[in-house]
């Protein structure tokens, strides 16, 4: 995975948030862009998690990205 490929996902507008799958079977949740930075370099990226945990992330090892749905309660409802 390149880091171009991250970026696209990450500067979307609207952005949507996705799922980064590592080589391991992990699944990185990126909730929001204020969630993710990028080294300078663009080999690793660094995820955070909302109970502040982080996740630093070689793009070598990452080997597929999913958007995933807002989740902003704008799903219909059900009748």
């Amino acid at each position: 995975m390149t880091i171009q490929q991250i970026r696209n996902f990450y500067d979307a507008e609207p952005f949507q948030p996705f799922v980064i799958h590592l080589a391991d079977g992990r699944e990185i949740p990126v909730p929001s862009r204020e969630f993710m930075a990028s080294a300078p370099s663009g080999r690793t990226v660094i995820v955070y998690q909302p109970n502040d945990t982080w996740n630093v992330i070689d793009l070598l090892l990452v080997t597929d990205l999913e958007a995933k749905p807002a989740g902003n309660g704008a799903r219909r409802r059900k009748r």
